[in-house]
């Protein structure tokens, strides 16, 4: 069976939603939230597919296509192009689970969207399909050019959805986005040109085989300098300290169904950059700077929980937690370790799930009572009881208890980093008990702390609300009990990331 327009398929298939709801009335709101929503629908399906496909033994590289896209040419006379550029779209595992997990969050975000922006549909989801195109396409391109025009295609309807939908200091945050974002896509594209004109390619792979020849076209302290670019472009979209100051705000004044997006989706940019490209291409560089890699992971770590401690809203709680779990994303990764990168990779994947949840839960905690203040929404458990319960589940999950999906990650993590830079672990299990204190210290003081409001009234969860929370949390179980449903598809990335590094 042929199946190369699948993958085309997946990732456009939003432009249908896209060009419904042009056509569509911005008076037809129910219309509109059905057709958002719908839309997703072709790429959740589709990505569970190849999920399947891969779970019963067939090869991934099924989906892949590669044709004829940009040519130059070089002197008159010669036939043949000087560089060229394919439309090159293939999955591998890694590329499989960010696939599922943003088809997935990108679903629920737009069933989350219906319920908390109230007001131009219409232009809401026409921006967020693209948004989602955008995502889809960066983490199946198979080469650099077409991976950074889908990067760039992330950032103008993300910049339009927070500044239009957001909160009070909506404009500062989205204009804060844009600006550290945009000079992080500038690095980027400059390490993509050089690269380009010394090799003559950026096809993914092919880059790989012509930096692990010794004759590579470029001198070792080249080879330095872009990777040093790429920890740089890279880390303003993790984020890594000290570039991180505007995901802060765009964490708070957000609306929740696009920070369900942001910390759950686009963040992971920046960690499959940094596996797929900065540990792909640049394996030998990567090793030179793992123990410096470590050192800001660890920083990340432990900055964003100290910080994470003393915030007195919960929405602010979330976003240095945020950058706390990024650091181990480089606590595994600086390991160069099969055990440090699969926690690295589980990590990705764990945080996405857990945060997505989380936010929509701080979602609807504002939504029903206007505020997101630590002590104006203590005893919560009282008005309402499903609500709490899983506020406290996903807090749990997200401090590593045993059976969710982030104690995996975390153990794994910091199994391979104890194997090669022991003190450096050693100080980054600071950050792993302040996780524990600064989670506990709001899910508890929210839940069953001293009650400043009367609930009597709030509606707890109700309806739809049920489908993100209990999916997200179904998910997270099911990878803290089952992490072969991560592990197994993950197999072959890890081989050929071992293999690279020489381990």
């Amino acid at each position: 069976m042929n199946l190369t327009a699948v993958l085309s398929i997946l990732v456009f298939s939003p432009l249908l939603g896209i060009a419904v709801l042009a056509l569509m009335p911005k008076s037809a709101e129910k219309a509109i939230k059905a057709v958002g929503f719908l839309a997703t629908l072709p790429s959740l399906l589709l990505a569970l597919a190849a999920y399947l496909h891969y779970q019963f033994g067939k090869d991934l590289a099924d989906f892949s296509v590669s044709v004829p896209w940009i040519q130059f040419r070089g002197m008159a006379g010669v036939d043949e192009p000087f560089f060229s550029v394919n439309y090159e779209l293939a999955l591998g595992g890694f590329q499989l689970l960010l696939v599922v997990l943003t088809a997935v969050v990108a679903t629920l975000s737009a069933l989350a969207a219906a319920k908390f922006v109230k007001k131009e549909w219409k232009g809401y989801f026409m921006l967020f399909l693209l948004l989602e195109i955008g995502m889809l396409g960066v983490f199946t391109a198979e080469n650099l050019i077409l991976f950074f025009i889908f990067f760039e295609i992330t950032l103008i309807p993300t910049f339009f959805l927070i500044g239009k939908w957001g909160y009070f200091e909506k404009e500062k945050a989205a204009y804060s986005f844009l600006i550290y974002n945009g000079l992080g896509s500038a690095v980027l594209l400059i390490v993509i040109m050089i690269l380009f004109a010394k090799t003559g390619t950026t096809n993914i792979d092919t880059l790989v085989q012509i930096m692990a020849d010794p004759s590579a076209p470029l001198s070792g302290d080249l080879k330095l300098g872009l990777f040093i670019a790429l920890l740089i472009a890279f880390g303003v979209k993790l984020p890594i300290f000290p570039l991180h100051s505007w995901m802060l705000k765009v964490h708070v004044q957000a609306p929740p169904s696009v920070v369900m997006i942001h910390s759950g989706i686009l963040l992971k940019i920046g960690a499959y950059g940094l596996i797929r490209f900065g540990m792909g291409i640049f394996p030998e560089q990567f090793g030179k700077l793992s123990v410096l890699i470590a050192v800001l992971g660890v920083i990340n770590l432990l900055y964003g929980a100290f910080l994470a401690f003393i915030q007195t809203d919960f929405k602010m709680v979330l976003a240095y937690s945020s950058i706390s779990h990024m650091g181990i994303v480089l606590i595994g990764l600086a390991a160069m370790n099969e055990a440090g990168v699969q926690g690295a990779i589980f990590q990705v994947i764990s945080h996405g799930l857990i945060s997505a949840l989380l936010f929509f839960l701080v979602g609807i905690l504002y939504e029903r009572t206007d505020t997101s203040l630590i002590e104006n929404l203590g005893g919560m458990a009282k008005g309402m009881p499903i609500a709490a319960g899983f506020l406290l589940a996903a807090g749990m999950a997200s401090l590593g208890l045993p059976g969710m999906s982030g104690f995996v990650s975390e153990f794994m993590a910091f199994l391979g980093l104890f194997k090669e830079m022991p003190w450096i672990a050693a100080v980054g299990t600071i950050g792993i008990i302040m996780t524990a204190a600064y989670l506990l210290r709001a899910v508890l003081g929210i839940t069953y702390g001293k009650s400043h409001r009367e609930f009597t009234g709030v509606l707890d969860l109700k309806g739809v609300e049920f489908v993100p929370v209990v999916v997200l949390m179904l998910l997270i179980v099911l990878i803290g009990v089952y992490p072969s449903v991560l592990s197994a598809p993950l197999k072959a990335t890890l081989e050929t990331i071992m293999l690279g590094i020489g381990g």
